[in-house]
């Protein structure tokens, strides 16, 4: 049987904020195939991923542009125009967040994001300063899913795993979770994650009126 979910963690990009960089690099490319390109072979997943656990972005963005002279201006604004690749909040996700906050029960954000980038999203999004603790990649040197950025929320705010739900979009860092004993939710809709919650009692149910009672 398990245990009893006493805390909930929640990934922020794709869960509770919508990242992606084609929301600022289709304001930069006309064409959408060669956008791709761009993001499959310069600007790429792997690349980005030192800056979430901690390379400063600016030098990084130089470095790659001296490679890449060619398209100079769009490695930099990776740097210069990252706050731009937030496509907006996802409302029901936060919705959630803020039910079970107000349930009283204790919420927690382990989040891949660059140092230059975090402050700028908390102070843009009031919601991202009401958690009851917060371990941030680039802050650490370590990102998920490294198990060891898990250990390290866990023992940080006195978190059983196996009280401890993490919800994240990547099925990696839940598999990660996973293998330390946390519960774990793979996000794809906020109607979903209500569900599950729901499921757990840790949300109520909600009934939908009957359209033939008057």
């Amino acid at each position: 049987m398990r245990a009893p979910i006493e805390a909930v963690v929640f990934d922020i990009g794709g869960v509770l904020l919508d990242w992606n960089p084609r929301y600022l690099y289709r304001k930069l490319f006309d064409d959408e195939a060669e956008m791709e390109r761009f993001l499959a072979e310069i600007c790429t997943p792997e690349w980005h991923a030192a800056h979430d656990r901690g390379v400063p972005m600016e030098p990084s963005c130089a470095e790659l542009a001296a490679e890449h002279p060619e398209y100079a201006a769009e490695i930099i604004a990776w740097f210069q125009r990252s706050e731009e690749m937030i496509g907006g909040v996802i409302e029901g996700s936060v919705a959630i967040l803020r039910e079970l906050q107000g349930a009283g029960v204790p919420c927690y954000a382990l989040t891949n994001i660059e140092a230059e980038t975090y402050p700028l999203l908390r102070e843009r999004y009031p919601f991202l300063r009401t958690f009851d603790g917060v371990v941030v990649s680039s802050h650490e040197g370590v990102a998920k899913p490294d198990r060891e950025i898990f250990r390290r929320l866990l023992e940080r705010y006195w978190l059983p795993a196996r009280e401890t739900l993490m919800i994240d979009d990547r099925p990696a860092n839940v598999a990660a979770a996973a293998e330390l004993g946390m519960q774990t939710f793979r996000f794809e809709s906020a109607a979903g994650l209500r569900r599950f919650l729901e499921g757990k009692s840790l949300l109520p149910r909600r009934t939908l009126a009957n359209p033939l009672r008057q």
